[in-house]
């Protein structure tokens, strides 16, 4: 699968996550603390709330320019500790 995304995308180009963690306030922070090492720029997830509260659904959009960074992002995304799920 890896190699059909690589192919599929022409850089540079969007590419949007799609992040679920704890209903944290500082999960929004974190989240676009770590894209600010990779992709410097202003960023505005789009955040929705579970059902119960419990979690929060974080969309964001980058700015790739190489399919590293959007490997590099995935991982270091996944690594914070009230995420729960990186798509």
């Amino acid at each position: 699968m890896n190699t059909k995304l690589r192919e599929m995308l022409k850089f540079p180009c969007f590419f949007t996550y799609k992040i679920i963690g704890l209903a944290q306030p500082e999960l929004i922070d974190q989240i676009i603390k770590v894209i600010q090492i990779q992709i410097p720029g202003d960023y505005t997830p789009q955040i929705k709330s579970s059902n119960r509260g419990n979690y929060l659904s974080v969309s964001i959009t980058i700015c790739a320019k190489n399919f590293e960074q959007i490997e590099i992002l995935y991982r270091e995304i996944s690594k914070i500790n009230i995420v729960r799920m990186v798509l």
